[in-house]
């Protein structure tokens, strides 16, 4: 998988025209990378940001939909996406990001991701966002290149695996704020199944461990377990059905998921109700399988390489011999 750089200019706010023009005169493929440590997506983007010469970098996923419909280099999608992240840029924000979510597909693994990307990520996301705590996934990122610099560069986050965290962190030490987009970012990969979904989940969750301790804690935030815990409170305090609240529990939050799925989405599903119905029950049941899978292996297997975690969240590549 490849990645880009966009560079643009932080004091400029450019009409939609003059921004397609800038965005493919400055855009940098950084295809082939130069090796500064064990993350290859830092390797990948070394080249771009290298090459920057503007106030602000975009890093965004290659499998990311993302702006214009008019010039040969474009990733699809809506024209003002760049437009979108540099109006958030004002002056005491360092970064601005966008929600995760996936791009409409064919077959269950794709409504099963669509389903994780719209009702438990966002939850949390939005959530901690909110509240001040800083959440941030590195899909589409605009970032300050000067803060960046100051932290050392791209050069100084090679070390990491969850480089878009310590970037995040970076820039929020240094007094800067966040802010997010009011589009999405758009995942559109090529090649997508459960299996590789539950791979995914597996890799983030023993990221958080390594990182966020109290991430421990993150199974009785799932509805299942929290269901369970809340329905046995209340059998206690109150005398209630321990299982009559439970299943009604669990009824009011597949509720309160599929509304908050069909506003991420911003419009009308592309599958069934009964479809989400069975990707949410499939999701939820995983949960706690995925954070013992994270817990009981350290190693992270990623692109083509596989990697050791130490404290802190640096790591270290596992050489086969």
């Amino acid at each position: 998988m490849s990645y880009v750089e966009v560079g643009v200019d932080s004091g400029w706010r450019p009409d939609l025209s003059e921004f397609t023009a800038f965005l493919f005169l400055s855009f940098i493929r950084a295809d082939r990378g130069k090796k500064v440590g064990i993350n290859p997506k830092i390797n990948n983007l070394m080249p771009g940001y290298e090459a920057a010469k503007y106030g602000l970098v975009w890093i965004c996923d290659s499998g990311i939909r993302a702006a214009c419909d008019s010039a040969p280099l474009c990733l699809t999608v809506k024209p003002d996406t760049l437009t979108d992240l540099t109006n958030q840029m004002t002056e005491k924000v360092g970064l601005v990001h966008g929600l995760p979510y996936v791009a409409d597909r064919q077959g269950f693994a794709a409504t099963l991701e669509q389903v994780y990307f719209g009702t438990s990520h966002p939850r949390s996301y939005i959530s901690a966002n909110v509240t001040g705590i800083k959440c941030v996934t590195g899909m589409s990122c605009l970032m300050r290149k000067d803060v960046l610099d100051q932290a050392g560069g791209l050069v100084a986050f090679a070390q990491y695996i969850a480089e878009d965290y310590f970037m995040a962190k970076a820039i929020a030490d240094r007094g800067w704020k966040f802010s997010m987009a009011t589009q999405v970012a758009l995942q559109n990969s090529g090649s997508y199944s459960i299996g590789q979904f539950q791979s995914r989940m597996i890799r983030w969750t023993k990221l958080r461990i390594n990182m966020v301790p109290a991430t421990v804690l993150e199974p009785v935030s799932e509805c299942f377990l929290a269901s369970l815990i809340i329905g046995w409170a209340a059998h206690h305090v109150f005398r209630w059905d321990m299982m009559v609240f439970f299943m009604c529990h669990c009824l009011a939050w597949f509720i309160a998921d599929y509304i908050q799925l069909t506003g991420v989405q911003g419009g009308a599903l592309s599958f069934s109700k009964l479809d989400f119905a069975v990707a949410w029950f499939i999701r939820e049941s995983m949960s706690v399988q995925i954070f013992l899978s994270a817990l009981w292996d350290p190693t992270i297997s990623w692109r083509t390489g596989r990697y050791r975690l130490r404290c802190g969240g640096t790591a270290e590549e596992i050489l086969d011999v």
